[in-house]
């Protein structure tokens, strides 16, 4: 299954019944209805648990069940669950039992609209255009339209106004706060390349856009590991966080518009990588452990 590690790391695939050790920390990454039927098993029997699909993120069963299209059989865990951005919710990443991981797109789209901070409050409306490479957006193999010979030499917008991610992004860009009364309008596309995401963040303000906004920005980045604001938005590029668990991020306003463009790498600060940042908080280890972060 992995010929890079072959010789390397003595690996073995088991059936997910298999008996696990005792309280052994566990990543889970398996489709939603599969997570929602290992998921209670697992915290029954101690096990702390950063679940990288969408079964418990969302705090609002209609609105899983709308999108997903699945009804949701332990919702009562909900009460347990910790998004697991830790940029937002790091101290209760640290003392809880189930994180669920974000998604890609809300990763790249939510964290820019948080650090604007107090400024929120003048926001009037948000649109984000997201485009993802097809490891981000699909790649799966009952779905013709993410296959090679569709994507190739192609672009187009998918799941308009029906994403999984749209309330994803509406309930966690305003934490702390107030939900925001405007519906944020997000629209996902497909780009002909295997891995990254790049958003380009509309903000229309009441007013004129704020002066100080982008020293905010740099300000709230500077005090975090994996987020880097660039001095202006064309520098943000899916190259330069390819392969990272960083997010990049750069700005521009003029009169009552921002503009915000952020780039992740979707299967690593979009998954794996911040999955493996969760897992360090809820263990008591260095949050930057085997990630890379960054240096001077």
């Amino acid at each position: 299954m992995f010929p890079a590690l072959q010789g390397k790391l003595d690996l073995t695939f088991q059936r997910h019944d298999s008996e696990l050790p005792a309280e052994i920390p566990v990543f889970l990454a398996v489709p939603n209805e599969t997570s929602l039927q290992l998921v209670p098993d697992l915290l029954m029997k101690k096990h702390r648990v950063v679940d990288l699909s969408g079964a418990y993120r969302l705090h609002s069963r209609h609105e899983f069940e709308k999108y997903y299209k699945l009804i949701h059989t332990s919702f009562d865990l909900m009460k347990e669950s910790v998004y697991g951005m830790p940029e937002i919710f790091r101290d209760r990443i640290k003392q809880a039992s189930l994180v669920a991981n974000p998604g890609c797109y809300p990763t790249g789209s939510i964290l820019p609209i948080f650090f604007l901070g107090q400024l929120r409050k003048d926001i009037a409306h948000i649109v984000i255009d997201a485009k993802s490479g097809v490891s981000g957006a699909g790649g799966r193999t009952e779905d013709a339209g993410f296959s090679y010979n569709s994507v190739y030499e192609n672009f187009r917008a998918y799941k308009v106004l029906s994403h999984q991610h749209q309330p994803e992004i509406q309930e966690y860009s305003f934490s702390g706060e107030n939900s925001f009364s405007q519906t944020i309008l997000f629209t996902p596309h497909l780009l002909p390349l295997f891995r990254g995401i790049l958003s380009t963040i509309t903000i229309l303000w009441k007013k004129k856009a704020p002066d100080n906004l982008s020293e905010i920005l740099r300000q709230t980045a500077a005090k975090e590991p994996f987020v880097r604001f660039l001095d202006s938005p064309e520098e943000v590029q899916l190259a330069r966080v390819q392969k990272t668990n960083f997010l990049d991020m750069g700005c521009r306003s003029v009169d009552s518009a921002t503009v915000i463009v952020s780039a992740i790498d979707n299967l690593i600060k979009g998954a794996a990588g911040q999955a493996v940042q969760n897992m360090n908080l809820m263990l008591g280890l260095t949050e930057t452990d085997g990630l890379g972060a960054r240096t001077g």
